[in-house]
């Protein structure tokens, strides 16, 4: 990957968010020219802010819905590479405010794919949306890329919709069958509940349990008993990464949609990654607020990852202990280190544990 990101110029929608700031760091790790297309981060304490990426990419801050301003940063900076990671990203925000939620998720992917369709130096575009895509059914068996889209809530139902306009965009205008006519290939990736440093975000159980911990009051937890497929945000990253160098080489076999899901033992309920959280941060306690007026969010829900390991050779790296300590090692640290060091010095170090596990696998 990291020959083939070096000198491209990849365009991140949604770069000052948690996922998207990742992102961007370790792209500047391999070399590539970011550019980031983004609203402003939700804290000053947000990963992107403390990493002081502004100072290292070219950073614009708009709104995907602003079709004439995105397309204009299409034309200006003709990204090779584009990553689309611009949302609204939280079930409970979506009931409070559904239109927007629609409008981001659904018309700002539109707007996102309209411009690559009419930038011709763009050649690859991978579309994030998310594991909540599918219609949950909340059966035990992991969901695969060929099951239905649906959504019970605003957030989820627009995830599912931003899935089926890729997929319409990919069929009217990206078919692989007609690649020597346009050169350019889309994919669709959907990941688990992604934790890691950085993320200060309401309503997300990892940044609940900081802030509880760093005021020393009881982490309030909503749905101690709902089941989630938990990864470092490392993980579904490499995949998204991978995916990128693959599309061009085969877009007949890349091209589509993808699960970059944990390992079934990273599958645990939101009491027990509590639980991991305050063992590894070495104190707190939490409390039970789960009662039957709250707004519907998914009891259970697993993802399929076989298509990804078989035909990307993709699979986890981290175990959910591992997943753990490197999510608290940077809230434990981000006061008092050099916040982009604290980051690459993570990325390394999942560099280093994939390439060893992927030879000690043969």
């Amino acid at each position: 990957m990291k020959n083939f990101y070096k000198n491209k110029k990849v365009l991140i929608t949604g770069h000052t968010g948690f996922k998207g700031s990742w992102l961007t760091i370790w792209l500047l790790k391999m070399g590539a020219k970011v550019i980031g297309y983004a609203l402003d981060p939700y804290t000053q304490k947000d990963n992107f802010v403390l990493s002081k990426l502004s100072e290292k990419i070219i950073d614009i801050r708009d709104d995907v819905r602003n079709y004439d301003n995105l397309k204009n940063t299409f034309e200006k900076y003709k990204p090779d590479i584009i990553f689309h990671m611009a949302a609204q990203p939280l079930v409970r925000l979506s009931y409070k405010m559904p239109r927007d939620t629609f409008e981001t998720n659904i018309m700002g992917t539109v707007n996102v794919l309209e411009a690559f369709k009419n930038t011709e130096e763009s050649k690859v575009l991978i579309n994030i949306t998310s594991d909540k895509c599918y219609e949950n059914k909340e059966w035990i068996w992991g969901y695969r890329e060929n099951d239905p889209m649906g959504g019970y809530d605003p957030y989820s139902a627009s995830k599912g919709a931003s899935e089926i306009v890729s997929n319409a965009y990919l069929k009217s205008f990206f078919n692989p069958e007609k690649f020597n006519k346009h050169k350019k290939a889309i994919a669709t990736v959907r990941a688990g509940n992604v934790i890691g440093g950085g993320d200060w975000a309401k309503d997300r159980i990892i940044p609940d349990c900081i802030r509880a911990l760093e005021k020393d009051i009881p982490i309030e937890i909503r749905n101690p008993n709902a089941i989630r497929p938990w990864q470092n945000v490392l993980e579904p990253l490499s995949g998204y990464l991978l995916l990128g160098t693959k599309l061009l080489k085969n877009p007949k076999k890349y091209s589509g949609s993808w699960n970059f899901g944990p390992h079934l033992n990273s599958i645990i309920t939101v009491r027990e990654i509590v639980e991991k959280v305050i063992e590894n941060y070495g104190n707190g306690f939490w409390k039970d607020l789960s009662n039957n007026t709250q707004p519907h969010e998914a009891k259970l829900l697993n993802l399929d990852i076989s298509k990804s390991k078989f035909y990307l050779n993709w699979e986890p790296t981290l175990n959910i202990s591992e997943t753990i300590n490197l999510t608290i090692d940077w809230y434990k640290n981000y006061k008092k280190e050099n916040v982009y060091e604290l980051c690459m010095k993570q990325i390394k170090y999942f560099e280093n544990k994939k390439t060893g596990r992927r030879t000690n696998n043969g």
